[in-house]
């Protein structure tokens, strides 16, 4: 696991001055990869790559990057892990390929010079970002993994330098960057905790997309031609499998399901440093845990951490499930004064708007693994994949009822409630609040009648579904008067499928899951220079999980069903059957408490004046509500705030 960046600029910079830019953007990076650094300049000058490493496979400086093909065709930076690169690694001995060193990088390179770029990506199992420079045909190329677990932006400075990197830090170093605010983005942001994929804070940056491929070649640089594709598509692969659904028994499922994730659990122990888990003692991380402790002669080293309010304390049930199976445990419980240190650092670690806040026990947890462990396994991704969140089902059922009233009909009671002055909306929400909660609305966020109202305009279930699960905004919006009432994911290719739990599924793997959970997990572990490997996301399983029908997705008892019976045949199930958690942490008190200061200086009128982005007016009314107890709107309210406090850290 590493840190990559680099451009390609127009002639005219001397060696040393490109040197100079690539070391900085290292730097930039450097908590990524603290073990060593690599600036490499093409003979024309207009190339530039730059590494930061952290090394996890061949400790020797025969890993050292940026690394050269043997034919010395190509030059490459790699950020990421290639599992299956000992088997990939005999069959190139076997086709004529000799190996200096024993770093799944040389084996990508090796694989490239062999097969080709995308039957060589085909055959790779695992997570990786990387540039690669073609000496012959002057050609630069970035990939992304299938899941896009490993980020990478990459855009156009205002000297029309071509730049790329794992963080958008790194880009910033240039000193022709283009600082302009996308705004679109922003209210985007608003909607969603996250700027949805390929949008950035920047209007000239972008990520390059999961599964996604990029070409540029030296000629086309003035003509900023450069070419974007995917060499894996997921939703391709994952409509293809709700086609084809899977016709075994229940049990025959479940087998099938422990088979591959006992593959991709045994293949992310490849390390040649000390490897752990998180475990926080819920489905996703018990099953992981499990299956690794499983193969091991010796007990897993675990790791979670707790919070001192009990509705927001894991603690207990991972150290039970930890106590079953034997593993070296490690456990912290959190002070409110170790959480609320983390959150100055935000800005920084996330680089642009982030308002997830499982993003402070996460950071927390990390810190705590990386004491002892480089690698880590993690359990995200079976939420999604197999329908594990109770607005799955929720979801649903709303839907049905909207869908009872014709569409004329509800447009028009949704204009007439839009029209209602707010204390009115708001009396009358106490009047039908309880019935809506009751009709299946308990789970939206914000003032329920105005949510409702949100819901009765929208025309198709993804984007029901899309509306159903962002922030519910003021009406005007926050962004002086900008609003996101779509979700991020292109409705229209979506709208003729019926509604399921595969497509909400489908919907989140696009979306949720890169933007928000594995941007989480990578910036959080990256930041002290922890590997984190997620064994659920393996392509092999999303493939598989595509098939699942409804039966094995979601019983009486909730979702997840074919993962917890897996787990069943572990773990004792009254370890784990209980009410789903998340890994929140107590917003509403911290703001009001503790961080009430700090809220109050982003927050105060002439704060928001001075930034210009934000309708003063809107957010001091959430801001008011809040501090009064009318209204709870924590997580609205953090969004504002990391917005704010980004805004503050930009030099």
């Amino acid at each position: 696991m590493c840190g990559i960046a680099g451009c390609m600029t127009p002639a005219g910079r001397s060696p040393e001055a490109l040197q100079a830019s690539g070391q900085a953007m290292g730097d930039a990076i450097a908590h990524r990869g603290p073990d060593d650094h690599g600036v490499w300049i093409d003979d024309s000058g207009s190339a530039v790559l730059s590494h930061r490493r952290l090394a996890i496979l061949d400790l020797s400086p025969r890993g050292h990057q940026p690394m050269h093909s043997a034919d010395g065709h190509l030059t490459i930076v790699y950020n990421g892990e290639i599992y299956n690169s000992p088997d990939l690694r005999i069959e190139l001995e076997q086709a004529g390929q000799v190996f200096r060193g024993t770093s799944d990088t040389e084996v990508l390179l090796a694989a490239i010079s062999e097969w080709g770029l995308e039957p060589a990506l085909q055959r790779c199992n695992g997570m990786f970002a990387f540039g690669l420079w073609d000496h012959k045909t002057q050609r630069l190329t970035l990939i992304r993994d299938r899941m896009g677990i490993k980020p990478l932006y990459y855009g156009w400075a205002k000297d029309g330098t071509f730049l790329f990197g794992s963080e958008l830090k790194a880009l910033r170093t240039w000193d022709a960057f283009d600082t302009t605010i996308d705004f679109d983005a922003l209210a985007q942001y608003f909607r969603h905790n996250y700027i949805p994929s390929p949008a950035t804070i920047y209007t000239s940056i972008r990520k390059l997309p999961p599964g996604g491929l990029l070409t540029l070649n030296l000629s086309d640089l003035p003509s900023r031609a450069c070419e974007t594709s995917l060499w894996w598509s997921l939703e391709r692969r994952w409509t293809a499998g709700m086609e084809n659904p899977f016709e075994g028994t229940d049990e025959e499922g479940i087998k099938e399901l422990e088979r591959r994730l006992n593959e991709a659990v045994c293949r992310r122990t490849l390390a040649d440093v000390p490897l752990g888990t998180f475990l926080s003692g819920g489905v996703d991380s018990s099953a992981v845990t499990a299956l690794l402790q499983q193969a091991s002669s010796q007990p897993v080293r675990t790791f979670s951490i707790g919070f001192t309010e009990g509705e927001y304390d894991e603690m207990p049930m991972s150290r039970k499930v930890a106590d079953h199976l034997g593993t070296d445990h490690t456990e912290y419980r959190v002070t409110e004064a170790d959480a609320l240190a983390v959150i100055p650092e935000l800005p920084q670690l996330y680089d642009e708007p982030f308002a997830d806040s499982s993003q402070i026990p996460t950071i927390l947890v990390s810190r705590l693994a990386r004491k002892e462990v480089t690698t880590i396994l993690s359990g995200d991704g079976g939420d999604e994949l197999f329908s594990g969140y109770p607005r799955y089902n929720k979801s649903l059922n709303l839907w049905r009822r909207r869908q009872r009233i014709p569409g004329i009909l509800a447009g028009m009671v949704g204009g007439s409630l839009r029209s209602l002055p707010r204390p009115i909306r708001y009396q009358l929400e106490s009047m039908v609040g309880p019935i809506l909660k009751r009709s299946g609305g308990a789970f939206l966020t914000g003032h329920l009648l105005d949510r409702m109202t949100e819901l009765l305009s929208t025309r198709s279930f993804t984007e029901f579904y899309g509306m159903a699960n962002t922030h519910q905004l003021p009406l005007g919006g926050l962004l002086n008067g900008r609003d996101a009432l779509a979700p991020p994911f292109s409705v229209d290719r979506f709208t003729s499928r019926d509604p399921s739990l595969q497509l909400m599924s489908l919907l989140d793997l696009m979306t949720y899951i890169p933007g928000d959970i594995l941007t989480k997990v990578d910036r959080a572990s990256m930041s002290v220079a922890l590997e984190a490997r997620v064994p659920i996301l393996d392509h092999t399983i999303v493939e598989f999980a595509a098939r699942i029908p409804d039966r094995l997705r979601h019983d009486e008892t909730g979702g997840k069903r074919i993962l917890r019976e897996l787990v069943y045949q572990h773990i004792p199930r009254e370890l784990i059957d209980r009410p789903k958690m998340g890994f929140a942490v107590p917003l509403s008190k911290w703001l009001t408490g503790e961080l009430r200061d700090w809220t109050e200086d982003l927050l105060s009128e002439q704060q928001l004046q001075n930034d210009g982005l934000l309708d003063v007016r809107a957010v001091r009314r959430l801001w008011d509500d809040q501090c009064s107890g009318r209204r709870q709107h924590a997580n609205l309210l953090w969004n504002v705030l990391m917005l704010q406090a980004w805004r503050r850290a930009q030099p």
